[in-house]
């Protein structure tokens, strides 16, 4: 079958193993990064804001709104990649195509290479913003520990998915390796080559005509020729 073991993933249309799914590195990265995705955008949409002395409310990270704005963009959106991926990684065994497996790898190598990136700029953003708000800003200290959480689970998202950047990039190179193996044709189904017939001009001649054993024709004539004796 086409794609049979690539890209580190089993033959295609095997039996799911749950247990064994949900001990793989990946996966367990896979659930790490959901779950800091929502303590971070969680602890800034809850106590993010406050209220300093007046009805407007401010972000708690130095009163910089942008600050509070990355911070919940990039969680929420860091949550829904994780679930499509996992998603992705249960559906992956069942994909039969080189070629489609590899986009799926492709894919998540650009998007966890990426969000490592995002989630390191967002540490730098709100550590930074972090360190220049006033403690005379935060009335009774509130939102403090939401403002410490969040900094720190930025800082465990880039561990995570940096290790999904890199599990990512060794299944593509599994995949390269593997790949040789395995055919594509382009109409999905494979190619028989035809039997090579006999050649032609060998000096073999070949006849349709039919001969006769060489003692039928004696056993007829002996038959012809035998007389019943009389008595």
């Amino acid at each position: 079958m086409e794609g049979v073991g690539s890209f580190g993933a089993g033959r295609a249309g095997g039996a799911f193993d749950p247990v064994a799914f949900i001990k793989q590195p990946q996966t367990i990265l896979r659930i790490l990064s959901w779950i800091f995705s929502i303590v971070v955008f969680g602890s800034i949409v809850n106590e993010g804001y406050i209220n300093s002395g007046s009805e407007k409310l401010y972000c708690i990270f130095n009163k910089n709104d942008d600050a509070c704005s990355y911070g919940i963009t990039i969680g929420v959106m860091a949550f829904f990649a994780s679930i499509f991926f996992f998603v992705l990684d249960i559906y992956f065994p069942q994909i039969s195509s080189v070629k489609d497996r590899k986009r799926a790898v492709l894919l998540e190598m650009g998007f966890s290479g990426f969000w490592t990136f995002l989630w390191f700029v967002g540490f730098c953003f709100l550590a930074n913003q972090w360190q220049r708000t006033s403690p005379k800003e935060l009335p009774l200290n509130q939102g403090a520990d939401a403002a410490r959480a969040a900094v720190a689970f930025s800082f465990f998202s880039i561990l995570t998915w940096a290790g999904l950047t890199v599990k990512a990039v060794q299944r593509y190179r599994l995949g390269t390796d593997m790949s040789l193996f395995a055919t594509d044709p382009v109409d999905g189904t494979p190619t028989v080559q035809p039997y090579p017939g006999y050649p032609t001009g060998s000096g073999i001649e070949t006849t349709d005509t039919y001969q006769s054993p060489p003692f039928t024709e004696n056993l007829a004539t002996n038959a012809k020729s035998y007389q019943v004796p009389t008595y």
